[in-house]
């Protein structure tokens, strides 16, 4: 069992940034793969950005390419999403993700095993 708690939303103006963190418990995150996803009212919950267990596997959703990057620090349990130029359009929910696997992340949120309670991020215009 592995939970995963989000942190580092807020309100940020259009062009700022924010880093979120996603801790996770347990004593085998290293074998996790990890995936961001997010969801604005009135929408589907859509994949962001993944990163394999071993960070060489790091696919993004076309619209954040250049501007999010995921990252993680096995040693610390945790994994990132640095967010610069922030648009309006980027305000949601974004959760964090994870399932026990040696193949890269999947896009689909139904793969994965273990989901955080989400943290808001809110871009203002």
């Amino acid at each position: 069992q592995v939970q995963l708690v989000e942190s580092g939303g807020g309100l940020v103006q259009a062009g700022g940034s924010l880093r979120l963190s996603c801790a996770a418990s347990g004593r085998t995150f290293s074998s996790y793969a990890m995936g961001w996803f997010r969801q604005a009212p009135g929408k589907e919950r859509e994949f962001v950005a993944g990163i394999s267990w071993s960070g060489n596997s790091t696919p993004y959703t076309d619209s954040v390419k250049g501007r999010f990057t995921i990252s993680r620090d096995n040693a610390k349990n945790t994994v990132y999403l640095q967010m610069n130029s922030l648009k309006p359009e980027d305000a949601a929910v974004y959760y964090c993700a994870a399932r026990s696997t040696v193949f890269r992340p999947s896009t689909d949120s139904s793969w994965y095993q273990y989901w955080g309670q989400g943290t808001q991020v809110t871009v203002s215009s």
